[in-house]
């Protein structure tokens, strides 16, 4: 797990990336986390990471359960957030 320490997200705030509903402030979580994702340099090591590991919410490597939820996020690259 030595690529978490080059992600964009290790000084964001980590409840940013599991926002708590699916609409309103929830969305804009997503958004906003997608946006730090989308700068990131190991999003193919992120979503790896919680494809492996069974994670089933929570935005990881630029996706989320509603663009890509398992076992789907294999090919789902991104979605817009």
């Amino acid at each position: 797990m030595e690529w978490l320490r080059r992600a964009a997200c290790v000084d964001e705030d980590p409840y940013l990336f599991f926002p708590v509903g699916t609409a309103g402030p929830a969305l804009r979580d997503t958004a906003a986390a997608k946006r730090v994702c989308a700068r990131c340099p190991v999003t193919p090591e992120c979503l790896a990471f919680a494809l492996e590991s069974g994670q089933t919410s929570g935005v990881w490597g630029g996706t989320d359960e509603a663009c890509g939820a398992a076992p789907t996020r294999r090919s789902a690259t991104r979605c817009s957030g």
